[in-house]
């Protein structure tokens, strides 16, 4: 089924239908859950939804979901955790672009893309990544199968007693946002390395291969800024929000979240101009090559077009041509235009036209 007609199939339909709107996926969706606290940390899976961590529990409880595509387990999960169903609606539809919803005092939730490079497709992928913060929980939700970008995050947790098990749930909240964000660095970087290797064969020998590869890494400039632009008023918002979910000292890395959100985008549109003028110096080589070739095609023009006169002269079939009945004629008329050639070549390349 096309990407058209998946989001053909949620037209016309009642706000929260619970209808998954995206690539099939035959992957088995897995539920896990990280409990921790300063003290330690626990974990456990399971097929099932866990129930709502209590209000006293000790632990920041961390849901995770790999498996979007399964309505039933989000539905269950929703009744259970009582998620809004425009929530749940999102969760399911994975061309949704990134966004920010508060529902209340009980829930925040934000949709993010997390993107990588396809080697197989040669091309990137955007993953469908949500994130919902309640008092003393995180529930995460992502693709089945896909990379999992919140692994940095769960290996602090195990590794040791940081600022992650000390903190609260928005700080943990905090943290899989942020690895979010950082993994552009890491697919702008190796952009940059295919942006610089296209520079260099543009400069040294242009050719139709590289106007198409100018053209895939302009392709997949717009797919990174289509998911980082949403982001700079998503995360400008939670750093002015009044929130009882958000402590006071989490904003500051709020702040940090949006400032790296301002640098991606600053490096997206240094990229973007760059790409111009590689595409500039592209169109300037090869009307270059081409001048060269046309002065070139008008030297030789020029150095044959007396040739051609004299043979043309000497071929015309008159009776009273003296030079004709010249034993040696042919020979004086070789060498003339031998003379004249040499002549012409060397006033050319004297005025450096070749």
């Amino acid at each position: 089924m096309s990407k058209r007609k998946k989001h053909l199939d949620k037209a016309f339909t009642s706000p929260g239908s619970l209808i998954y709107a995206g690539k099939e996926n035959k992957e088995k969706a897995e539920v896990s859950e990280i409990r921790f606290n300063e003290a330690g940390i626990e974990e456990s899976a399971g097929q099932k939804p866990l129930e709502v961590p209590a209000t006293a529990s000790p632990f920041i409880h961390w849901l995770k979901v790999s498996g979007v595509h399964d309505v039933k387990l989000v539905e269950r999960l929703g009744r259970a955790f009582q998620f809004h169903p425009l929530l749940m609606e999102d969760i399911l539809n994975t061309y949704s672009k990134p966004k920010l919803e508060h529902f209340g005092d009980h829930h925040i939730f934000v949709m993010l893309k997390m993107l990588r490079w396809n080697e197989e497709l040669r091309e990137i992928e955007a993953e469908h990544v949500a994130l919902v913060l309640g008092g003393n929980y995180v529930v995460s939700f992502r693709e089945a199968g896909g990379y999992d970008v919140f692994r940095p995050v769960e290996d602090r947790l195990k590794s040791s007693v940081g600022k992650t098990r000390r903190g609260k749930s928005d700080y943990l909240f905090y943290s899989l946002c942020d690895v979010v964000v950082d993994s552009y660095y890491l697919l702008l970087e190796d952009f940059s390395e295919k942006l610089e290797e296209t520079e260099l064969r543009v400069i040294e020998n242009p050719g139709a291969v590289d106007q198409k590869s100018l053209y895939a890494l302009r392709r997949e400039l717009l797919t990174i800024r289509k998911a980082v632009a949403p982001l700079r008023e998503i995360f400008s918002s939670l750093t002015r929000d009044d929130s009882p979910l958000i402590h006071e000292s989490t904003y500051v890395y709020f702040r940090d979240i949006y400032d790296h959100v301002l640098q991606v985008l600053e490096i997206i549109d240094s990229y973007r101009e760059m790409i111009e003028n590689i595409q500039n110096i592209y169109l300037n080589n090869l009307s270059h090559k081409m001048n060269s070739v046309m002065k070139t095609l008008t030297v030789f023009t020029a150095i044959f077009m007396p040739l051609t006169f004299i043979a043309g002269i000497y071929g015309m079939n008159f009776r009273n041509m003296p030079e004709l009945e010249n034993p040696n004629g042919y020979f004086y008329t070789l060498g003339g235009m031998l003379v004249l050639t040499i002549v012409l070549w060397a006033y050319f390349k004297w005025k450096k036209y070749m």
